[in-house]
């Protein structure tokens, strides 16, 4: 699914418009949930990085690539 700004801009309007209905005692959960949200994704950048390096290595550990980064 392709988000545009326009429409992140629309969802992000809703969000805030719903979470300034919300009783008081529920906001504590909501904040949670996007914390819960955010790890989520995060934790999976590290994951995704570890499944291609093995397909990646076949390019990168080769004398040509340590040889253009010695000098780094």
């Amino acid at each position: 699914m392709i988000v545009t700004i326009s429409s992140r801009t629309a969802n992000r309007a809703v969000l805030l418009q719903e979470i300034e209905t919300l009783p008081a005692n529920c906001i504590g959960e909501v904040v949670d949930f996007v914390a819960w949200i955010k790890h989520r994704k995060l934790s999976q950048i590290p994951e995704t990085m570890l499944l291609s390096e093995s397909a990646l290595s076949k390019d990168w550990d080769t004398p040509e690539e340590d040889e253009a980064w010695a000098n780094l």
